[in-house]
């Protein structure tokens, strides 16, 4: 889709007299073909191009002839040596109406679009500049007047077309284009400043000069971050003008403080880190003028910053080209090129490098924006994640979470570690598909949801069920997959439902990888009930791995590859600790990660690690008791308690652990169903669990000061650090923890 700026052009706008003043200085003693080249470069730095072109018509055949390039190589240069003029390309267009043409057409590069004017003689459009353009949409008005000043200079400088152009009457004529490949090589230029030959290198013409440049203009418009916007001054600048120091700076709280450098010190980066701007230095008198300094030897720095003399001692440059970096009207930085020897800056290299500080300023800027809004985004993603994973007496676990590193949106990669009754825990790891706050609110309340569902003792099936609901309240178009597991520490027994989700891989101590792979289920929000219920029998110390799909799967892997090599990463980072700590599992998830991930910032959708040790309980800590069916079965349960904790020395919980399994019994005999079993657990609490097979609850009521009854419950919620009831298949389990006197 391509627009016209209609209207011809007869004279130089007035915002491009200043720039047409300039290129007039700048143009003393060039040829023709030179002084072209240069108003290309000129062009392209004015509007921050990737390349530009300069065609001119022939007379004679009527085609348009490319006379000037900048920042394109010379495959280019020959695609569009010549062209017709009623062709649809933007410079035929340009040359053709004699208005300004903005196309999105790139003319075979990765531009966004090309920017055209026409070259205006005194008969009407003798040709066209053209400039392709790094950044989406066309030239704001000030830069088409730039273009268009540019392109009169062009004419002025190089003279109207009179006849044959290949004629050698008249005193100025259009270059016949084969001086194009005659300049320096880049491999001259990069042989040069290998060879440390820097006369040389500031010998390079700026056609070569711009055709860096203009690499330069496409590595700022893909820079996303901060650092990559510092990575590619560092590298796309200082080769250029074979410098060697580079010092990025931005204003924060006004201090200036080091965003990137090269070729300096500690010791100096440590002396200017968060100079006040109030301090009288190069770099603060650049911001508050607001215009470039360059300074081509310490004695003429020491003369305008006589304070500076141990600063120039420690960072060992002779030149600078201290830029500041302004961006929206106002200064937020300072970027400083610098040089281990003395030496002048031409008109030209002034210029190019005061265009290119403009360029870097924009870039900065967005990626400072990108950077803050990134930030944000991780905040509140971390925010909605578990602070710390505990450690429980059935595992110890590690995790990463890792944002996409590419988005500045909250993706909906979750996991948490639930703590459930009788030492038993949860172990969750989902995925809301899609990025941005909708899908991490739906992560939240699936999380919120996940840990009430947990503690009412629903299994993992049931659970995935009422998950299933809620998602399908949000809407359509709301999908998420989630693994949920369950693991007990006394059967060893690890029980898991997955929906859409990746199923757990076991590492067994000894380093062997187990990938079970049950009957898939589709993801929450698409898939109806009944969930598959799958167990694992874990030795003691073995390994559950899980991750989300971020973690696995990329372009060049697919999910399948991907959990194989995360289960051969896993066991060889296992097998190589030495401390089965939750410290350990720490730096094996590092590992870990670093293995898949190792360019982690260039990834484009978050990863989730999540791996847990289980633990087991000693045979010796548990004791299971099985009861009368009838009155005389809390009798019993109280001779039991009595006999199990003089073993465990813990006598002093006698009386309060009667009472609990007292009323705990007499519940099932009076409004329950046999048989009827105690079980004691020795842990971090002791904890009394009464089965029976009935699958209604016990409830805790208010009883009235008449009432017989009624208050068991309360007693055992009086002494309980914590009670409740969970349901199984062949009935419930009423159970009571009781804090351990140290």
């Amino acid at each position: 889709m391509a627009t016209v700026k209609t209207g011809l052009r007869s004279d130089v706008a007035q915002s491009g007299s200043e720039r047409l003043r300039l290129l007039e200085a700048e143009s003393g003693g060039l040829s023709v073909p030179a002084a072209l080249a240069l108003a290309v470069q000129q062009a392209m730095a004015g509007v921050g191009g990737l390349g530009g072109l300069l065609h001119h018509r022939d007379v004679v055949s009527g085609e348009l002839r490319l006379v000037a390039v900048g920042g394109l190589g010379p495959g280019f240069s020959e695609a569009w040596a010549k062209m017709p003029e009623g062709g649809r390309t933007p410079p035929a267009r340009a040359a053709r109406s004699g208005a300004d043409i903005w196309s999105a057409d790139g003319m075979g590069t990765h531009a966004s679009g090309t920017a055209a004017v026409p070259l205006l003689g005194a008969d009407g459009p003798i040709g066209a500049l053209s400039v392709l353009m790094a950044r989406p949409g066309p030239p704001d008005e000030e830069q088409w007047s730039f273009l268009a000043s540019v392109a009169a200079w062009a004419v002025a400088r190089a003279g109207p077309a009179d006849g044959d152009t290949t004629s050698t009457g008249g005193s100025r004529r259009w270059p016949a284009g084969d001086h194009l490949g005659e300049e320096p090589s880049a491999d001259h230029f990069d042989e040069a400043l290998i060879a440390g030959r820097p006369d040389e290198v500031q010998a390079v013409p700026c056609s070569e000069r711009t055709f860096r440049m203009g690499e330069l203009t496409v590595a700022l418009a893909e820079a996303v971050t901060s650092l990559d916007v510092v990575r590619a001054v560092q590298e796309r600048v200082l080769p250029p003008f074979g410098a060697d120091g580079m010092l990025v700076e931005v204003i924060e709280r006004n201090r200036l403080h080091i965003l990137g450098s090269t070729g300096y010190s500690r010791e100096f980066l440590e002396q200017i880190e968060g100079v006040p701007l109030t301090t009288h230095t190069a770099a603060t008198g650049v911001l508050y003028s607001r215009t470039p300094d360059f300074v081509e030897s310490p004695k003429e720095l020491l003369r305008r910053y006589p304070e500076l003399e141990s600063l120039m001692i420690t960072s060992a440059k002779k030149a600078w080209a201290m830029l500041p970096l302004i961006a929206s009207g106002r200064s937020i930085g300072c970027c400083v090129v610098s040089f281990d020897r003395e030496r002048s800056f031409s008109e030209e290299q002034r210029t190019l490098l005061t265009a290119l500080s403009a360029l870097v300023a924009q870039a900065l800027e967005r990626a400072r924006l990108y950077d803050a809004e990134h930030a944000r985004a991780q905040k509140l993603q971390r925010g909605l994640l578990p602070r710390t994973l505990p450690s429980l007496p059935a595992v110890s676990a590690g995790a990463r979470y890792l944002p996409a590193g590419q988005s500045d949106e909250v993706g909906g990669d979750w996991y948490d570690v639930i703590p459930l009754s009788s030492d038993r825990v949860a172990l969750v790891v989902g995925d809301v598909m899609g990025h941005g706050l909708a899908e991490a609110v739906t992560m939240a309340r699936l999380r919120t949801a996940v840990r009430t569902l947990a503690d009412l003792g629903i299994p993992p099936d049931e659970l995935l069920a009422h998950l299933g609901d809620l998602i399908r309240d949000l809407g359509d178009d709301s999908y998420a997959t989630c693994l949920y597991a369950e693991y007990d520490p006394v059967t060893r027994i690890c029980a898991f439902s997955t929906a859409g989700h990746p199923p757990p891989i076991v590492v067994r101590p000894d380093g062997t990888v187990v990938r079970p792979e049950p009957a898939a289920d589709p993801p929450l929000g698409a898939a109806d009930p009944p969930f598959g219920t799958h167990e694992l029998h874990l030795p003691e110390g073995s390994l559950l791995v899980f991750c989300t799909d971020g973690l696995v799967e990329s372009a060049t892997r697919d999910i399948y590859e991907g959990l194989d090599q995360l289960g051969r990463s896993v066991s060889r980072a296992a097998t190589g600790s030495s401390r089965p700590s939750s410290g350990s599992l720490d730096e094996l998830c590092d590992t870990v990660v670093s293995d898949l991930l190792p360019d982690r910032e260039h990834t484009d959708d978050d990863a989730v690690l999540f791996v847990a040790r289980t633990r087991s309980t000693p045979d010796r800590d548990v004791a299971s008791f099985s009861l009368s069916d009838g009155p005389q079965a809390a009798g019993e349960a109280r001779r039991h308690v009595r006999e199990q904790l003089a073993l465990w020395d813990l006598s002093d919980l006698e009386v309060t652990t009667e009472l609990v399994v007292s009323e705990l019994v007499g519940n099932v005999v009076r409004h329950a169903s046999g048989p009827v079993r105690l079980r004691l657990l020795r842990s971090r609490t002791l904890i009394c669990e009464v089965y029976d097979s009935s699958p209604t609850a016990p409830r805790i009521r208010r009883a009235t000061s008449t009432d017989e009854g009624g208050r068991g419950l309360q007693l055992v919620a009086a002494v309980s650090q914590r009670w409740g009831t969970r349901f199984l298949p062949e009935g419930k389990c009423i159970w009571s923890e009781q804090t351990l006197v140290s």
